[in-house]
């Protein structure tokens, strides 16, 4: 190796350093600054009750109809984008396997939607919603953050079906299996713990989003009972507690926002667990 190639690695290896060091600093900022206001303002109450009169004024009162609010919202979302998503990202990868031009315009599509801004799809939401007469409720908004995800969802799961050896799908077919069947009972089952990953990054980018949500959920004090009714979310609620103007309503948004980290950190354990467990016991080709 000549002598400018290790100048040029050793500047690049620095250079990649220096960004890493510089993500995780910002990183653990964010995270400090929100557990330091956040923390000594969490409380029992705070997340056993829903707001009383007045919460929003730094009155009695918690985020109890956020947390399930996000909850309901999130699952059901996800759960709907893993329903329409995996079957996609399958057919892509088994069904059109052939048609490498086809998949990368699809992937291309799929890959400006995700970029698209969640505020886009509220929008798009709130004037289908105005155009059918529906109005705000817990099930327009999984509607469409459903549509919000379902990109990632797609994308994500294609990622991992795209590391299977295509000499997998040759044998099983040559077995005698139908594509479905090599879809579903191998394809499936060899990818679980990235499809486990791809639900993951769904359900967080589901659950802490506000943009998607802020024109189709709408927003209320009480815990949905049904899908027809309004609903709070942990971001929302985020939002209106930071726009007071009373000190102790901003620090229980940062304890709102400590909360939703918890959450999201929780899921990321179990789904680290779970893949660990799937890829044990995954058979090797």
């Amino acid at each position: 190796m000549s002598k400018f190639k290790l100048i040029e690695e050793k500047f690049f290896r620095v250079l990649m350093f220096l960004a890493t060091c510089l993500i995780a600093f910002a990183l653990c900022l964010i995270i400090f600054s929100i557990l330091y206001k956040g923390i000594p303002s969490i409380s029992w109450e705070m997340l056993t009750q829903t707001p009383k009169g007045g919460f929003y004024f730094g009155k009695e009162g918690g985020i109890l109809n956020a947390i399930i609010g996000s909850l309901y919202l999130s699952i059901g979302a996800t759960f709907l984008a893993f329903i329409i998503g995996l079957p996609v990202a399958l057919y892509m990868n088994i069904f059109l396997i052939k048609h490498k031009k086809l998949i990368n315009i699809i992937r291309f599509f799929l890959d400006l939607l995700w970029g698209v801004p969640s505020i886009v799809y509220g929008a798009f939401g709130f004037t289908m919603m105005i155009f059918f007469g529906i109005k705000t409720s817990l099930l327009a908004g999984i509607i469409v953050v459903t549509l919000f995800i379902i990109p990632i969802m797609v994308r994500a799961i294609d990622e991992v079906l795209k590391t299977v050896p295509i000499g997998l799908l040759e044998s099983s077919l040559s077995l005698g299996s139908t594509k479905s069947e090599t879809a579903y009972r191998v394809f499936f089952k060899q990818c679980i713990p990235g499809i486990i990953t791809a639900v993951l990054l769904s359900f967080g980018r589901a659950i802490g989003d506000a943009a998607s949500v802020l024109f189709t959920t709408g927003y209320t004090d009480h815990i949905p009972t049904s899908l027809s009714q309004p609903t709070a979310t942990l971001p929302l609620s985020i939002f209106f507690q930071l726009t007071s103007p009373i000190p102790e309503v901003q620090n229980r948004a940062y304890a709102s926002a400590v909360v939703l980290t918890v959450i999201i950190l929780i899921i990321s354990i179990l789904s680290r667990i779970f893949s660990k467990k799937f890829q044990k016991n995954q058979i090797n080709f």
